[in-house]
């Protein structure tokens, strides 16, 4: 035991020096140019596209990937549709979540970071990584990102591999803190030299494949704070701008100062699926953040489950398609618009029904989700099993939604004096794209269980 004692002594010293190296270069820093300056300059409208978790769980294909790339190419880019994204454990040769558990061997180059798999990417054989499919994504008109989960890989630690551009060794950078649902990882201690060298290692990596988003897993459920800094750092630095997601929910609404600091979108919610009590619930989560937010940083409602899902038993239960039915996913686009939350599609894209594909390009609603004020939906109104929520526009107009969220048809009515508007209004139906009739004091229509409106309301003589 005495033996392991001076080369102990050595890593601590070495380790305490190179944090003191750091904090005095971080000190240097002028004021301004810190991450709370950088995470706002990304994602100024909710971030549009696809990821692949809803269809495919943890074994997409690079076939896979431009496979739905070609469709949204065809039929979602020209309405805003532009990020497509590789969700979980695209490192892992066998696809299996399991492996996790095993300690299998997982894809990973010489200082520990985690490569594709060239058996599910074939572009990334010769520890090319991601560029080869980012080139090609981007070539198509879209930004390329992917899934990560927070920490250090379990292998890297137990092999002790260095940290690229330090002389720090992945042993030096672990609080091996677990996620309890994936065991590819150890958690990082995000406030060593050792840590921040982890993570600036791995973002010079993604820098260099060409990422434009990056989401980060077990890292709101618990909030890690030290880590969502240190990545946030480590994307200041690697050159490159990266969209920050942070993810699963239930991110605890006391770091709200934390989040807009540091990250462009974080999740609201857990897993969201395509059942009517988590679109319920939703509304709840959609009360507790409306307060919260704004151009560059997003409450994010999770992914939309629309198309069909876990193809082949990939990713939750059987296969199956959205078993929402039409007025539900009408209700679930009205309030992601009016948040406005992150749109991130989430089933196979070559199965979406016609009025399904109708409402995700529907151009009058997305534009209020993309609206460049980028102002909150707030709710202005709440009675038996009714809502009404309303945002502003940049054109001085107001988005309203009416929402029936009980079992029954419920009649909702909109007074106006509850949108400060005084007078004659005109209002329009974004989701059926019709003028209605000018109405004055108050607006009311009966709504279908579960159904919604979407209504763009202007003062006539504006």
């Amino acid at each position: 035991m005495a033996s392991l004692f001076p080369p102990l002594k050595k890593s601590f010293l070495r380790l305490a020096l190179f944090n003191i190296v750091l904090l005095f270069s971080l000190a240097l820093i002028p004021e301004g140019q810190g991450a709370d300056s950088a995470a706002g300059k990304l994602a100024v409208t909710p971030p549009m596209g696809w990821n692949s978790y809803d269809a495919y769980g943890d074994s997409v294909t690079e076939a896979e990937m431009l496979a739905n790339a070609a469709i949204m190419k065809e039929k979602l880019l020209q309405h805003g549709w532009n990020y497509l994204v590789v969700d979980y454990r695209w490192y892992d040769p066998e696809a299996h979540d399991n492996n996790s558990k095993k300690n299998a061997e997982l894809t990973m180059d010489g200082n520990g970071r985690l490569l594709p798999s060239p058996n599910r990417f074939p572009s990334a054989a010769d520890g090319n990584g991601f560029k080869a499919l980012a080139d090609k994504v981007h070539a198509m008109g879209f930004k390329f990102g992917i899934h990560i989960m927070r920490g250090i890989p379990r292998m890297a630690v137990k092999k002790n591999l260095p940290i690229e551009g330090s002389d720090l060794h992945a042993w030096d950078a672990t609080s091996f803190s677990t996620c309890r649902w994936c065991y590819d990882m150890l958690g990082v201690d995000g406030q060593s030299a050792a840590g921040q060298a982890w993570y600036d290692s791995l973002f010079r990596l993604y820098a260099s494949w060409g990422l434009d988003f990056v989401k980060a897993d077990d890292l709101s459920r618990p909030y890690s704070d030290f880590e969502v800094a240190a990545i946030r750092k480590a994307i200041d630095r690697c050159g490159r701008p990266i969209v920050f997601s942070t993810s699963p929910g239930e991110t605890p609404i006391e770091k709200t100062d934390h989040l807009m600091k540091n990250a462009n979108m974080w999740r609201v919610s857990d897993d969201f699926w395509d059942d009517w009590k988590s679109l319920d619930y939703a509304f709840d989560l959609a009360e507790r953040w409306q307060a919260v937010g704004g151009p560059g940083h997003w409450p994010d409602a999770d992914m939309i489950p629309f198309g069909k899902l876990s193809l082949g038993h990939r990713s939750h239960g059987e296969e199956h398609l959205c078993k929402l039915n039409h007025e539900e996913q009408q209700t679930l686009m009205t309030l992601w618009c009016l948040m406005p939350s992150p749109l991130i599609l989430g089933g196979s894209l070559a199965d979406y029904p016609a009025d399904t594909l109708d409402l995700i390009t529907n151009d009058e609603a997305l534009a209020v989700n993309q609206d460049s004020l980028g102002a909150k939906g707030k709710l202005i109104s709440k009675k038996t099993n009714t809502e009404i929520w309303a945002k502003e526009l940049g054109d001085g107009s107001k988005a309203v939604g009416l929402f029936n969220r009980g079992e029954h048809p419920r009649v909702a009515t909109l007074n106006m004096k509850d949108l400060g508007i005084l007078g004659s209004v005109k209002v329009r139906d974004l989701w059926s794209r019709k003028d209605l009739t000018t109405v004055k004091n108050k607006y009311s229509c009966t709504l279908p269980p579960h159904g919604s409106r979407l209504l763009k309301i202007q003062a006539e003589h504006q």
